[in-house]
């Protein structure tokens, strides 16, 4: 796999990055030799933040297979590895080494998703293959419902961006659980408010059936290029789908026998049960294995053959048809800069038990420990958990982010950075969010079993044993009264503040202030 090795010129090279990987891509409807494929292991992108292991592992195996069902498929391929000696570890070295090599006049390259990429890649060509002489065509990924800018175009004539107006468009648009003229399916556009039921240990968490590897090899390769890396690689029993097929044989089963839970139990947490049922899907779908069109078409036909209730089809179909899509529009319209955001001033450091899950505080213990151990928490963990902790303690968002984008497996910037800084920790100042989520030890005890067996007392406010989560929480609102007091979505919350005596207030202010002296030893 070796740069220096002679090859027969080719007219094109076309790039494939690592979450573009469709085979089903238009590109690979015919096979041409003068086109040449290309993938690269490449520490530019293992070392942009720091990663979970099975991150690096996942993509680096799935683009590997990928190389292998496009050569089979008579296409040409180079495939650069992470130890190749001709290998620059980054995406302009690389480019052009291989297009002089293969004496290409012409580059292509699928429209990236993250804007790092998208103006490193623009750049190159407006630069660098201008200065060879080269021409440059940028093609669609064939995988989103939008293209980059239309949320932007939807919303430019109105005040505030709204999802629900844009989820209800979708479903119009794309004809997605729609009955006679444009009627949602049931009667209601939204059955949220159904889908928030704690899980009590029936029905039972179905078997895990994912797919098993061994990526030893490829593990001790990764780590021998010096690539850094934190969480449990589990590399010689790895879970996560290498190619199409396998990403399908998990959404069939997800379909016929997890759907119909979901809706129930999809904000349920339990320290024993870490998948319940999720389905686990979003790797898949962000590297483009799958596309979101079969992954709705299949839960809807479920709905409309009765294999599975409305109320958890349409939580599912909002998450990818509305949901999904609509972050990407608020990155594609916020950036560039919308990753410096700090609306809140928050500035703490994130602590040390982030990378090791080692905190007495059990819901934070499982959840940071789930992550590192399987690089995946479902949504609540996300952000009902860390989030919400990481809002109260008041950490700084950039690094948060930085942590998030690293530590999921199915964290890539255009949907992890508008959930992180924007619905999780208001630091875009209301752009996404309407309020902040947050919440008390209430919610949590409420959605799961982690406040059972705690060192800290969840109905404790004040004290050593008071659970973090309680003084935070009103010190919260104290401290950002200004801001959110006339929120109409949070309006009790200061209601309940003012009753409060002025000694008590005092009293969670100083609670608070400990507790963040005290954090990285919570």
């Amino acid at each position: 796999m070796s740069i220096t090795v002679n090859a027969s010129p080719a007219h094109t090279l076309r790039l494939i990055l690592g979450d573009q990987l469709n085979p089903q891509h238009t590109w690979f409807a015919s096979v041409d030799p003068g086109v040449v494929y290309v993938l690269m292991e490449m520490r530019q992108e293992t070392d942009y933040v720091l990663h979970h292991a099975q991150k690096i592992l996942a993509i680096f195996a799935a683009m590997r297979d990928l190389a292998r069902v496009l050569k089979q498929a008579g296409h040409r391929v180079f495939y650069l590895a992470i130890d190749d000696p001709g290998n620059t570890q980054t995406l302009p070295g690389n480019l052009t080494a291989l297009l002089l090599h293969h004496d290409c006049k012409n580059f292509e390259y699928q429209s990236p998703d993250e804007y790092r990429l998208s103006q490193q890649l623009q750049s190159f060509c407006a630069v660098d293959l201008a200065g060879l002489g080269l021409s440059s065509t940028e093609a669609d990924s064939d995988h989103f419902y939008t293209h980059r800018h239309e949320a932007a175009t939807l919303f430019a004539s109105r005040k505030q961006w709204l999802m629900e107006y844009f989820y209800r468009h979708m479903r119009v648009r794309h004809r997605v659980l729609i009955d006679g003229q444009d009627k949602p399916a049931g009667g209601q556009w939204n059955l949220d408010a159904d889908n928030r039921k704690p899980w009590k240990g029936t029905p039972p968490e179905p078997p895990d059936t994912r797919p098993l590897h061994d990526h030893s090899a490829l593990w001790q390769t990764i780590e021998a290029a010096g690539v850094k890396s934190f969480g449990k690689p589990q590399a010689a029993q790895f879970r996560w789908p290498l190619n199409r097929p396998e990403a399908l044989h998990q959404l069939d089963t997800f379909i016929h026998h997890v759907l119909p839970h979901f809706g129930d139990h999809q904000d349920a947490m339990s320290a024993g049960h870490w998948r319940l049922f999720h389905s686990m899907l979003s790797f898949a779908l962000n590297t483009k294995m799958l596309n979101p069109r079969e992954v709705v078409a299949l839960a809807e036909a479920a709905y409309r053959s009765g294999g599975a209730p409305l109320g958890a089809v349409e939580g599912f179909i909002r998450q990818i048809l509305g949901w999904r899509e609509y972050v990407r529009g608020i990155y594609w319209a916020q950036m560039p800069g919308y990753d410096q955001h700090n609306a809140l001033g928050h500035d703490l450091p994130l602590p040390p038990w982030f990378w090791t899950g080692q905190t007495r505080m059990r819901c934070l213990q499982h959840a940071i420990g789930q992550s590192l151990e399987h690089a995946h928490a479902h949504h609540i963990q996300r952000l009902m958990v860390i989030g919400n902790f990481a809002l109260l303690m008041g950490l700084e968002p950039q690094a948060l982010h930085h942590w998030y984008l690293g530590v999921y497996i199915d964290a890539f910037e255009w949907v992890e950075l508008p959930n992180t800084l924007g619905m999780s920790q208001f630091a875009d100042g209301g752009l996404l969010a309407t309020k902040p989520y947050v919440s008390s030890a209430a919610y949590i005890d409420r959605m799961s079993d982690y406040c059972k067996g705690c060192a800290y007392d969840k109905k404790q406010r004040l004290g050593e044993q008071a659970c973090p989560f309680n003084a935070l929480y009103w010190d919260f609102f104290d401290r950002h009264g200004t801001r959110f007091q006339h929120n109409p979505r949070i309006g009790m919350a200061y209601r309940q503040l003012e009753k409060m005596p002025a000694s008590e207030r005092e009293a969670i202010r100083a609670q608070a202030l400990a507790l963040r002296a005290r954090i990285d030893h919570l």
